[in-house]
């Protein structure tokens, strides 16, 4: 139901351009939604000395975490193939790390098997398919989902690789928190509403100097693979 509530008001704002309150609005009942079905952050693991959380901590941290992830993933939809790759590097991600078989193993399977032929469509040079906000917004809210269940007690990261689990979390995603941290600062100390479009982020800088969409998502892609195994060997 959240994921449907997401893909619904993405594939309508691709069509209309809904205000970003409303889609900020339907986000925010997907995450409660999604908090009510057992998806939700009730230990930080030590970071900063906490451990359990409160009741209406938990809920408000989880509803904050997944947003930031939603609109984080469509964020970085700007150029072809980027939010394709990172949500692939995070499923395949997800299932190398875990310990033992999750419930999410065949849900994975499938999304990334439908995934791959949108490469192929993505990156064409005439009849092209894009993800559109209803698919960030989708990838986003099974992102987040994910990110959720790996920081419960269910989730566990093999011995071999144990790393911290928010650690973790923040290696495979590290792209997509930087861009969306950054843009937040530059529209505020602007004087803009940080839910509103434009082109100051990463990879539109690095797109302008490049000017191949091709090669700034391979780019950016690396980077989060070579900052994922760097987190690995140190820690």
């Amino acid at each position: 139901i959240p994921l449907g509530i997401l893909f619904t008001i993405g594939l309508y704002d691709d069509l209309y351009q809904v205000d970003f309150k409303l889609k900020f609005i339907f986000q925010i009942i997907a995450a409660k939604i999604f908090i009510d079905n057992g998806f939700i952050i009730e230990n930080l693991h030590g970071v900063f000395g906490v451990y359990e959380l409160g009741r209406i901590v938990a809920q408000l941290l989880t509803i904050f975490i997944i947003v930031a992830i939603i609109n984080a993933i469509n964020f970085i939809d700007g150029i072809d193939a980027l939010a394709l790759s990172i949500s692939m590097i995070f499923l395949i991600s997800f299932t190398f790390f875990a310990s033992s078989i999750t419930p999410f193993d065949l849900l994975t399977k499938v999304l990334i098997y439908s995934l791959l032929p949108l490469y192929y469509f993505n990156l064409k040079s005439k009849d092209k398919v894009f993800l559109g906000d209803s698919g960030s917004l989708f990838l986003g809210g099974i992102v987040s989902a994910y990110v959720i269940y790996i920081l419960s007690n269910d989730y566990i990261i093999k011995p071999t690789y144990d790393v911290h689990k928010i650690l973790f979390v923040l290696s495979i995603l590290i792209y997509p928190i930087i861009d969306i941290i950054r843009v937040f600062f530059i529209r505020i100390f602007n004087g803009k509403s940080p839910f509103e479009a434009d082109n100051n982020h990463i990879h539109h800088f690095l797109l302008r100097k490049l000017n191949s969409h091709i090669m700034t998502s391979s780019i950016l892609v690396c980077f989060s693979i070579i900052f994922l195994i760097f987190i690995q060997l140190i820690f």
